[in-house]
């Protein structure tokens, strides 16, 4: 029987979840003494086309996770099987520790085109293997955020719910999602794992199989609630509103049953919440709560509260477990600075700005963001609030630097609401939110080599 492979990567291997020409650049240069101090910088260069800003997440956790990436003695007997790696540079790889600096965007925060979300300062050997992983851990928790985050702004304060576990791409897309998910504000998720893993609220009821295996509806509703008092029902396993009305007579027949909402998951929904919010409070159940779920997205649950649903919470699935309208952003990892000569890839429609830099947000008298200046490291821009910060400093973590899950959380919904209304349109479109350069900084990018 051949082995089982491990359902995704651990400690001992993760040094070797890059790409194999990471590895070749780092021989050349070990083999070439280039050891001077680089610097790479992790931006996007557009926007996707659904998009008015991007939710910056998963970058301090690439930070906490390179600082302690280390080549195993497991690793190093893989990395010999390779072509073009010479067991004097596995030698040098046995020894290899990051011993650099890492400057993030706290988790969180809105972002966009052009500006750092990270920015590594290392000897290039360090900061170069770096690339895969860091692009792989940002990429997936930024995209996801973003996506989550416009479920929230359509809910309008209504609690949203992730679903999406089963149809996500892969067991570690599923559990980090969670994390993402935390940070752009829902209110739990049906995933264990990764609800346990990442503090996020365990929500979920049961599937139309249960109402299946019970000689009628009545039955499994009955045997559900006395189970797990306050639960929701799901009652379009045959017809919605007659599952409602089930529902309304159970209550009425069983003293002390205790039913907290029901879930739709069929149908016209705003039709059917309609009819069933009518027929709970005509039966005096007005504390009785309506979930609806069904292949929701941003544009769905915006559309049924502008026509004034009487839905009370939302459970969004794959839509938004895929981030299926915009699944990726335009990242990269760029060297923008070796042995203090800034650096600039020109080729057209894939230029990067050169040097260390900083991103500062300006603010309106009333505390909301006007813009943004991206600038270098060394630059103040007066009136303005600086972004980036160090949170690994000679390899090693600074953990007051560190946003924790309820932190992160805390700054989208403080910064949602000081984002420009036109940022917080799901419609496409860019906003117009000024992002500009230094003058400093653009006469740098004229002139790097």
């Amino acid at each position: 029987m051949d082995h089982i492979a491990p359902l995704s990567v651990d400690e001992d291997e993760l040094a070797l979840l890059t790409d194999l020409y990471q590895l070749t650049m780092t021989q050349a240069y070990w083999k070439e003494a280039m050891t001077a101090p680089a610097t790479f910088s992790l931006f996007f260069r557009r926007l996707p086309p659904e998009r008015r800003f991007m939710l910056a997440c998963g970058q301090q956790h690439a930070a906490e996770r390179v600082s302690r990436l280390r080549f195993t003695d497991r690793a190093l007997r893989r990395l010999a099987e390779v072509d073009h790696l010479e067991p004097a540079f596995l030698d040098w790889l046995a020894d290899w520790r990051f011993e650099g600096d890492i400057w993030t965007l706290p988790e969180g925060t809105p972002v966009f085109a052009n500006e750092p979300l990270l920015e590594v300062d290392a000897p290039i050997a360090q900061a170069q293997l770096l690339e895969s992983l860091i692009m792989n851990l940002v990429q997936l928790e930024t995209v996801l955020a973003s996506k989550a985050v416009r479920m929230v702004m359509a809910a309008r304060g209504r609690p949203v719910v992730d679903f999406g576990l089963r149809r996500m791409h892969g067991v570690d897309a599923a559990v980090r999602g969670v994390r993402a998910y935390r940070a752009a504000g829902l209110a739990g998720t049906s995933n264990v794992l990764g609800g346990l893993r990442h503090g996020l609220a365990l929500n979920g009821t049961m599937a139309h199989s249960y109402v299946l295996a019970h000689d009628s509806e009545r039955e499994a509703f009955r045997a559900f609630a006395r189970h797990y008092p306050g639960t929701t029902l799901l009652v379009d396993t045959h017809d919605t509103l007659e599952g409602v009305k089930t529902v309304i007579a159970l209550m009425r027949e069983e003293a002390g049953l205790e039913i907290g909402a029901i879930r739709l998951d069929s149908g016209d929904l705003g039709e059917l919440a309609r009819g069933a919010r009518a027929l709970l409070d005509a039966a005096g159940h007005t504390d009785v709560k309506i979930v609806a779920s069904s292949g929701l997205d941003e544009h769905a649950i915006e559309a049924l509260i502008a026509d004034g649903a009487p839905i009370d919470a939302f459970g969004v699935g794959t839509r938004m477990g895929v981030a299926a309208d915009a699944p990726v952003i335009d990242l990269s990892y760029k060297l923008v600075e070796y042995a203090g000569q800034p650096k600039v890839k020109r080729s057209p429609g894939k230029i990067n700005l050169p040097g260390r830099k900083q991103v500062y947000r300006r603010h309106d008298a009333h505390g909301g963001f006007s813009g943004d200046v991206i600038a270098g490291r060394d630059e103040h821009v007066d009136e303005a609030t600086s972004l980036l910060h160090p949170c690994v400093v000679r390899g090693e973590t600074v953990p007051e630097a560190m946003a924790s899950a309820d932190a992160a959380r805390e700054r989208v919904t403080r910064d949602l609401e000081r984002l420009p209304a036109a940022l917080r349109v799901l419609a496409p479109g860019d906003g117009d939110y000024p992002v500009t350069l230094s003058e400093h900084l653009a006469r740098r990018a004229g002139e790097a080599p």
